[in-house]
C-alpha cells in the first residue's frame, strides 16, 4: 500500500502469499470504481498456482480507479487499485473537464463506446500519463486507488477475474471488489475505503503486477457529480457515468459496456449466454433502474429487460443488486458459498447485512449458529413427541432420497484459474513422468481395534479426529526414510538426482474450486497424534482458502485419499516434481483367508483398503516400488500404535 504525495489516495498492490509465489491473478472483482470500502473490506479474489484467497482494503473510502482487471495476472508488488476519500472524488471527477490527462486521452480515443478498452488504454500507458491522470484528479481531491496487493513472497503478478463492483457503485470499507486470480490463489481484493467506485484501472482477463493500481474509489457525492459533468467530454473514461442516477449524458449507453464485459464476466454461474448479447439492452435498464420508483407504470418491460442482464448497478448508491448474479440475488462471492455450504446454510434464507443486502461471511456464521439453536431446542422440547410417530416413520423412511439434476445442465461457463492450473500441471507431469501404479491389499484391522479404543480420548484432548490417514501417513514417512528413492527429485536436464533430508508430505485436500495438496513439512518428525491434527488442520484451512502459498509448495511426496467417496482403487498422478504418490482406497470388511496360530488357515471378517502408488520409472524401479510397499504393507499390519495411546 501507498499513498501519493499530492493526495491522500491509497494504492491497493498485490501481497507476497508465499516465498515460492511471485505473481497472481485477478479472479473476481467484489468491488467497482466508485464502491464505498472500509478497512480491511475485500476488494477483490486473486488467485495462485496454490491459494486462492481475499485482497482487502488497506484503508476506507471509495474505490476511485481499478489497475488490473479480472483474469489478469500480476506480479507481487503490482498496483490492483486506487482508495480514495469520498471528497477527493469530486475533484477527480470534475477535473475531467478542464485541460485533466483522462478526459484528453477519452476524446482522442475514435471508439468511445468499448469503456473496457478505454480502462485498458488507460492501464497500458506510460508511467507520465497515468500519474499525471492521478496527481490532477488526486489534486482536486483524487480517490484512494486500490492496487493488487501482495499475495505471497513467490507472487508477482495477478489476473483480474472478476470485477463485482462497477464504475458508480458504492462500497464500504473491507467489501470485495473484484477476483484476482494467481497461479495459486483465487481470492477477492476488499475496499481499502468506504465511497464510490470512480475508476476501474484494469479489466477483467487482464494480468498486472502485484502493486498495479487496479480501481480508484473515492466520494461517493462528488462522483455523481463528476459522472454528470463529465460524461460527455470523456464517458469511455468515467465508467461512472454509468450511475444512471444522471441518466443524463447520451455517453452513459456507451459507459455501460464496461459492465457489460464485468458482467460477461460476473456471471459464469448460469447467465454466460445472455451475456454476450446484453451489450445493446445495457443502456436501457441502467438509466431506469431506479424509475420505477417514481413511475412504476411505466417500467415493466424495462425491469423484464434489466433482470436477465444483471444491471442492479445502475443505482449506484442504493440498489442492493449492484453485484448480483442474475436479476434477484445479490452476487454472493465464491467464499460466502463455500462457508454457506460448509455450515449447511440455505443462502436464500439468509438475510445479508452487507451494502446493498450483499451477504457476508457474518451472515452465514449467524444463520449457522441459529439453525444449531433451533435444532438444539427441538431436541429439547419436541423430544417425547416424535416418540408416538416413531412407529410409522421406518416405512418413508426407506424411501430413498430423489437425486436432482445439477444446475449446470446445459450451461457453459468459463474455467476458473485453479481449474486451467489443475488441467495443465497433471497433463505436464503425464508427458514429463514415465508414470507406472502398483497395488497391495492391507489389512488395517488391528488398526481398526486401537482406533476404536482411542478415538474418543483422542478427539476430546487434542480436538481433531482420529481417522485412519494418520496411520497411513506415519507409516509412509517411516518407509520414505528407508527409501529414499520414493522422496526423491530427479532433474533430467542437469543430470542429477536429489534426496531431500525431510519428508515433507502433501495431503490431497477436495475442495469447492477443485483439489489443492497442502503440506505438512517434516512430517518424519511427527507422531500420529502430531500427524492427525496437522491433516485437520490444513484440510480445514484450505476448504476454508485461508491457507497460504508456502503450505502448498515444497512437498516432496503425496498422499491423496480417493476411497473418502468409495473408490476401491485409481491410479494417481504424480505431483511435479514429485516421483511417487499414494493413493488409499475405501475401506471395507469382506471376507479374507488369515492364518490362526491355533486353527491354522481360517476365513474371517477384516478391515481391508487397497494403496496405489503411482511412481515415476525414470527414477523409481518396479522393484524398488515393490520394497516400499511392502515395508508400508507390513508396517500397517502389525499395527503396532498401541503404545502412543495407551491401548
Amino acid at each position: 500500500m501507498k499513498e501519493s504525495q499530492d493526495t491522500m489516495s491509497t494504492d491497493v498492490t498485490l501481497p507476497a502469499l508465499g516465498e515460492s509465489v511471485t505473481e497472481g491473478t485477478v479472479t473476481r472483482w467484489l468491488k467497482q470504481v466508485g464502491d464505498a470500502v472500509a478497512v480491511d473490506e475485500p476488494l477483490l479474489e486473486v488467485s495462485t498456482d496454490k491459494v486462492d484467497t481475499e485482497i482487502p482494503s488497506p484503508a476506507a473510502g471509495v474505490l476511485l480507479e481499478i489497475r488490473a482487471q479480472e483474469d489478469d495476472s500480476v506480479e507481487v508488488g503490482a498496483v490492483l487499485a486506487v482508495i480514495g476519500e469520498e471528497s477527493e472524488a469530486g475533484g477527480g471527477d470534475a477535473a475531467p473537464e478542464p485541460p485533466s490527462a483522462e478526459p484528453a486521452q477519452a476524446e482522442a480515443s475514435p471508439e468511445p463506446e468499448p469503456a473496457s478498452a478505454a480502462d485498458a488504454e488507460i492501464a497500458q500507458d506510460d508511467a507520465p500519463a497515468p500519474t499525471a491522470e492521478r496527481t490532477a484528479g488526486g489534486s482536486a481531491g483524487g480517490g484512494t486507488e486500490v492496487t493488487l496487493p501482495a499475495l505471497g513472497e513467490s507472487v508477482t503478478e495477478g489476473t483480474v477475474s472478476r470485477w463485482l463492483k462497477k464504475v458508480g457503485d458504492s462500497v464500504e470499507t473491507d467489501e470485495p471488489l473484484l477476483e484476482v486470480s494467481t497461479d495459486k490463489v483465487d481470492t477477492e481484493i476488499p475496499s481499502p475505503i468506504s465511497g464510490t467506485v470512480l475508476e476501474i484501472r484494469v479489466a477483467e482477463d487482464e494480468t498486472v503486477e502485484v502493486g498495479a493500481v487496479l480501481a480508484v474509489v473515492g466520494d461517493a457525492s462528488a462522483s455523481t457529480g463528476g459522472g454528470d459533468a463529465a460524461g460527455p467530454a470523456g464517458s469511455a473514461e468515467q465508467p461512472h457515468g454509468d450511475d444512471a442516477n444522471t441518466a443524463a449524458t447520451q455517453d452513459e449507453p456507451q459507459a455501460p459496456a464496461t459492465a457489460t464485459v464485468t458482467d460477461g464476466t460476473d456471471v459464469d454461474q448460469q447467465a454466460d449466454a445472455g451475456d454476450e448479447g446484453g451489450q445493446a439492452p445495457i443502456p436501457a435498464p441502467e438509466p431506469r433502474a431506479p424509475e420505477p420508483q417514481a413511475a412504476p407504470p411505466a417500467q415493466p418491460a424495462a425491469r423484464e429487460d434489466a433482470q436477465p442482464e444483471q444491471h442492479g448497478p445502475a443505482p449506484t448508491r442504493t440498489s442492493p443488486t449492484p453485484v448480483a448474479a442474475d436479476g434477484d440475488a445479490v452476487y454472493v462471492t465464491p467464499l460466502v458459498r463455500k462457508l454457506a455450504k460448509e455450515h449447511d446454510v440455505d443462502l436464500a434464507s439468509v438475510t445479508g447485512t452487507g451494502v446493498g443486502g450483499r451477504i457476508r461471511k457474518q451472515d452465514v456464521l449467524a444463520a449457522a449458529e441459529a439453525a444449531k439453536a433451533a435444532a438444539a431446542a427441538a431436541k429439547a422440547a419436541p423430544a417425547p413427541a416424535p416418540a408416538a410417530p416413531a412407529a410409522a416413520a421406518p416405512a418413508p423412511a426407506k424411501a430413498a432420497p430423489s437425486l436432482q439434476p445439477s444446475s449446470l445442465r446445459g450451461t457453459t461457463e468459463k474455467m476458473s484459474r485453479l481449474r486451467k492450473t489443475i488441467a495443465k500441471r497433471m497433463v505436464e507431469s503425464q508427458q514429463v513422468s514415465a508414470t507406472l501404479t502398483a497395488t497391495v491389499e492391507v489389512d488395517l484391522t488391528a488398526i481398526s481395534r486401537i482406533r476404536a479404543q482411542a478415538k474418543d480420548a483422542f478427539k476430546a484432548r487434542e480436538g481433531a479426529s482420529l481417522s485412519y490417514l494418520p496411520f497411513i501417513a506415519k507409516a509412509t514417512v517411516e518407509a520414505l526414510k528407508v527409501y529414499p528413492k520414493v522422496n526423491a527429485t530427479i532433474d533430467t536436464e542437469a543430470g542429477e538426482v536429489t534426496y531431500p533430508a525431510s519428508e515433507h508430505l502433501g495431503i490431497a485436500v477436495d475442495t469447492e474450486k477443485g483439489l489443492l495438496v497442502p503440506v505438512i513439512k517434516d512430517a518424519g518428525d511427527l507422531n500420529i497424534g502430531g500427524l492427525a491434527k496437522k491433516i485437520a488442520d490444513l484440510a480445514a484451512r484450505t476448504r476454508q482458502n485461508k491457507v497460504t502459498p508456502d503450505e502448498l509448495s515444497g512437498g516432496t511426496f503425496t498422499i491423496t485419499n480417493y476411497g473418502s467417496a468409495g473408490t476401491l482403487m485409481d491410479t494417481p498422478i504424480i505431483n511435479q516434481p514429485q516421483v511417487g504418490i499414494l493413493g488409499t482406497g475405501a475401506l471395507v470388511k469382506r471376507p479374507v483367508v488369515i492364518q490362526d496360530p491355533n486353527l491354522g488357515e481360517v476365513i474371517a471378517v477384516r478391515d481391508m483398503m487397497y494403496l496405489s502408488l503411482s511412481y515415476d520409472h525414470r527414477m523409481v524401479d518396479g522393484a524398488d516400488a515393490a520394497r516400499f510397499l511392502s515395508t508400508l504393507k507390513q508396517r500397517l499390519e502389525e499395527g503396532d500404535f498401541g503404545g502412543e495411546f495407551g491401548v
